[in-house]
């Protein structure tokens, strides 16, 4: 596969891998398990059981089908277009629930999700519950959501960009900031991106409160570009995203090198900078209200089952959270997670992340 489809990416991060996409934003739209409209389903009727999600939710064709087989239950997909829009869904829905379990929710937004109540503590018997509960989020003493998978967002390069052009590699966020780099970089805008948001999350991390904004501002002046989303940046700017574009460093995932392989090489063409990192955190839970919650409950344990665990790398590109998956042989070599990649509280990120995205746009759009 010569260019990427990786995940998380809330505006068709997996949408690239080709699985249908049946929401715009904002607005909610019933699919069936395979993902073809049903209009006229009914979310959580007798014998069913509905999964509200975002766009980039795949899994590997006959999964869903067997679990409907397992279970009995006949599974309705509503999806939304991204992590935020999914939480902001869910609150105005709260006291009339989309659905019976929700899925997609990251850790940029867990803590508004717990604080609106949206999401209710079920029990869980899936062995990887025990690997899920590392992921928790802090304060959640209920478990009220659980974590499915996890993925870096950092830079990625184009490595034989930079081979070719006779310049250096950038290796940390503070390098994007020299002039040899000007006009290289483009990013997806944190305002309508989740990769995006993530990104902003790691400058917080690595420059703090007193420093985040200046940092950005010097990538304003460096000749950053700012894309509506990940597809765009990755696809139409990127050097390496098959659109010919002229960036050759872009915000994507550190999973995303292995699907850059060329036809018939046996390396990628791209590079993930693992110093520039924020972990993305996918959590599931049972909705208040919800009307089939043994339904859902069920689903939950499936989404931790050994067989969806396996194919989260594939279908969703993200690290699943069981231990006992076995990744494959590309991402051991080259998909590494970051050591320490950079953090940022949840109960801060719910208390400021409005704030820093006005102060983002304020910075770099004006």
């Amino acid at each position: 596969m010569a260019t990427p489809s990786p995940r998380r990416s809330p505006d068709v991060r997996r949408a690239a891998l080709g699985a249908a996409t049946c929401a715009a934003l904002l607005t909610l739209t019933a699919c069936s398990a395979t993902g073809g409209a049903t209009p006229d389903a009914t979310p959580g009727g007798a014998g069913s059981v509905t999964l509200v999600t975002h766009e980039s939710f795949a899994l590997s064709e006959g999964l869903l089908e067997q679990f409907e087989e397992d279970s009995g239950l006949d599974v309705q997909v509503v999806q939304q277009a991204d992590s935020g829009a999914l939480v902001n869904q869910l609150v105005l829905t709260k006291d009339a629930p989309l659905g019976d379990l929700v899925y997609g929710i990251d850790n940029a937004f867990a803590s508004r999700a717990l604080d609106e109540g949206v999401v209710v503590a079920s029990e869980l018997t899936a062995p990887a519950a025990t690997d899920a509960a590392a992921y928790a989020v802090p304060g959640d003493d209920a478990g009220a959501l659980t974590a499915i998978d996890f993925g870096d967002v950092c830079l990625n390069v184009d490595t034989a960009w930079f081979a070719e052009q006779g310049v250096p590699e950038p290796t940390t966020l503070d390098s994007l900031l020299d002039p040899a780099y000007r006009d290289l970089v483009v990013v997806p805008d944190p305002v309508t991106s989740s990769p995006g948001l993530a990104f902003l999350l790691a400058s917080v991390g690595a420059f703090g409160e007193e420093g985040w904004v200046d940092y950005w501002a010097g990538l304003r002046d460096n000749g950053l570009k700012v894309a509506d989303g990940w597809t765009e940046a990755y696809y139409t700017d990127f050097t390496a995203g098959g659109g010919d574009g002229p960036r050759p460093v872009v915000v994507s995932y550190a999973s995303s090198p292995p699907f850059t392989v060329p036809e018939g090489g046996d390396a990628p063409t791209t590079r993930a900078l693992l110093d520039t990192c924020f972990r993305q955190v996918e959590y599931a839970g049972v909705l208040a209200g919800a009307v089939n919650p043994e339904g859902a409950a069920q689903l939950l344990d499936f989404l931790l089952s050994d067989a969806v665990q396996a194919d989260v790398p594939a279908s969703m590109y993200m690290y699943p959270v069981s231990s006992a998956v076995e990744l494959p042989d590309d991402w051991t070599r080259w998909a590494p997670l970051a050591d320490a990649p950079f953090d940022v509280a949840p109960a801060d990120i719910a208390t400021h992340r409005e704030r820093w995205l006005t102060q983002w746009s304020d910075t770099v759009i004006g």
